[in-house]
C-alpha cells in the first residue's frame, strides 16, 4: 500500500473509533432525525391548507407539547398509583405461586419437584427488582443530569432539523461523489417514506393493542388494567419480543384471584397477538418496509447489546434504513450491474421490478 492509502486507512480507523465513542450521541441524533421527519410530514399537511411554514411548525410543536403534557397530566398520576399498587401486590402473587408449587410437590410422587432453589431465587429477584424499580425510577428521572441534557439535546436538534431541513440534507448528499448525488437523494426520500409509514403504523398498532388489552383486562377484572395495558402498548414498539414480555405482569396479578384467570389472560393476549398478526399488521403496515421476523429479532438483540436502552427502541428504524441502503446501493447499483466474466455464465438479467420509479 502507498502512503496515501495508509493515511486513508488510518483516517477510517480513527473515524470509526470516534463514532464508537460518541455512539449514544449519534443514536440521539438519529432519533431526532426520525422525529423531525415525521413532524415534517405534519407541517407539509398543514401547508396544503395555505398555512405558512413558520406557523405550521409552531402549530406542530405546540400540538406535540400539548400531547406530551396531556399524557403526563392525565395518565402518569394514575400510572404511578397503579404502579405502586403493582409493587405491593407482586410479593403476594409470587407467594401464591410458591404455595401452589409446594402443593404440587406433595401431589407428584418421586421427589421430582423437591429442588425449589430456582423458584426461590427467581421470586426473590423479582421482588427485589420491583422494589428497586419504584424506589429508583423517580430519583433517576429527576436527578439524572445526563437524562435531562439528552432530552434537551434531542428536542433542540429535532426543532432545528424541522425548521430548515434542506441544508442538512444537501450537506449529507455532498459527502458523495457528484455522479451519485441524485441517486443518494432518491434513497433518502425512500428512507423518509418508509420511516413515516412505519411510525404511523406503529403508533396506531400501539394504540389499538393498548385499548384491546385494557378492555379485556377490565372484563376479566384483573388488577391494574391501565398499567398492564400501557405496558402492552409500549412494548408493541419492540416487535416479536415486546408482546411476549407484556404478558408476564397481568398473569402474575391474575394468579392472586384464581388460576383460571391466569389462563384467561394468556388466552386473551394470544387472541390479541393473533389479531395483530393476521389483521392489524397487514392492514395498517401495508406501506411499511417488509422486514423478515428473524431480522427484526436479531436487530433488537444486537442493537440492544451494542447501544443499550436507546438501541433497543431504535433497532427497527435502524434496520429499516440499513435495509434500504443495502438494497438500493449494494444490490441494485452494484450486484445487479455486475457483469459476469466467467466463461459460460452470462450476467443475470435485471429484475423488472427494479426499473419501476421510486415512490
Amino acid at each position: 500500500m502507498r502512503l496515501g492509502q495508509w493515511i486513508g486507512f488510518f483516517a477510517l480507523v480513527v473515524s470509526l473509533y470516534i463514532l464508537w465513542q460518541i455512539r449514544q450521541v449519534v443514536l440521539l441524533v438519529f432519533a431526532a432525525v426520525v422525529l423531525a421527519t415525521v413532524l415534517n410530514r405534519v407541517v407539509r399537511l398543514l401547508q396544503q391548507y395555505r398555512i405558512k411554514r413558520g406557523i405550521a411548525i409552531a402549530i406542530t410543536v405546540v400540538l406535540l407539547l400539548l400531547l406530551v403534557v396531556g399524557i403526563f397530566a392525565v395518565i402518569v398520576p394514575r400510572l404511578v398509583a397503579q404502579l405502586q399498587q403493582f409493587v405491593y401486590l407482586l410479593p403476594q402473587a409470587l407467594e401464591r405461586v410458591r404455595g401452589w408449587y409446594e402443593r404440587l410437590q406433595t401431589l407428584i410422587p418421586g421427589g421430582v419437584l423437591q429442588d425449589d432453589r430456582g423458584l426461590n431465587a427467581l421470586t426473590q429477584q423479582l421482588q427485589t427488582f420491583a422494589t428497586r424499580l419504584v424506589g429508583n425510577f423517580f430519583a433517576l428521572i429527576s436527578n439524572s443530569l445526563a437524562v435531562v441534557l439528552s432530552l434537551l439535546l434531542f428536542f433542540v436538534i429535532t426543532i432545528m432539523l424541522l425548521v430548515n431541513p434542506s441544508p442538512y440534507r444537501r450537506t449529507f448528499v455532498l459527502a458523495f461523489p457528484a455522479f451519485y448525488r441524485r441517486r443518494v437523494d432518491e434513497i433518502i426520500s425512500q428512507c423518509e417514506e418508509s420511516l413515516v409509514g412505519w411510525i404511523k403504523g406503529t403508533l396506531l398498532a400501539m394504540f389499538v393493542i393498548g385499548i384491546l388489552s385494557y378492555i379485556g383486562l377490565l372484563i376479566l377484572r384483573v388488577p391494574l388494567p391501565l398499567v398492564n395495558a400501557l405496558i402492552a402498548g409500549l412494548l408493541e414498539f419492540i416487535p416479536n419480543v415486546g408482546p411476549a414480555l407484556s404478558i408476564l405482569p397481568p398473569v402474575l396479578l391474575a394468579l392472586l384471584d384464581a388460576p383460571w384467570k391466569a389462563g384467561a389472560v394468556i388466552g386473551l393476549y394470544l387472541l390479541i397477538q393473533q389479531f395483530e398478526s393476521l389483521v392489524l399488521v397487514p392492514v395498517i403496515m401495508a406501506q411499511e418496509v417488509s422486514l423478515l421476523p428473524v431480522f427484526t429479532i436479531l436487530a433488537v438483540v444486537v442493537f440492544a447489546s451494542f447501544f443499550g436502552f436507546l438501541g433497543l427502541f431504535l433497532a427497527i428504524p435502524l434496520l429499516i434504513v440499513t435495509q434500504i441502503w443495502l438494497k438500493e446501493v449494494l444490490v441494485k447499483d452494484v450486484l445487479n450491474r455486475w457483469q459476469g466474466d466467467i466463461k459460460g455464465i452470462p450476467p443475470e438479467a435485471p429484475d423488472p421490478r427494479d426499473s419501476k420509479p421510486h415512490s
